[in-house]
C-alpha cells in the first residue's frame, strides 16, 4: 500500500521509499525513514496535495510523491 492510499485519520508505518536520487534524499531528509510513524491529517480538493503529520510536524506532499512511500497501515486488517 501507498501513502497516497491512506484516508484522513489513518496512521501507518513506513516500509520503503520506493525512489531514488534527490527525491529519495529529500524525502529522508524530511523524516520519511522507514519505521516512522505517519498519519493523514487533510486532503487538498481532488486529494492532492495532503498534509501528512511525521515526527510532530505536518508536511504537505504532492500524490505522485505519496505514491512512491509504500506504508503498512496501523489497525487495519
Amino acid at each position: 500500500m501507498t501513502l497516497a492510499e491512506l484516508l484522513p485519520g489513518e496512521s501507518a508505518i513506513i516500509r520503503k521509499i520506493d525512489t531514488e536520487g534527490l527525491l529519495r534524499q529529500r524525502l529522508l531528509d524530511l523524516g520519511l525513514l522507514p519505521g516512522t510513524c505517519i498519519q493523514t491529517r487533510f486532503l487538498g480538493r481532488r486529494g492532492d496535495p495532503a498534509a501528512y503529520l511525521v515526527r510532530g510536524t505536518v508536511l504537505a506532499l504532492r500524490r505522485s510523491t505519496a505514491q512512491k512511500v509504500l506504508v503498512q497501515p496501523i489497525g487495519r486488517s
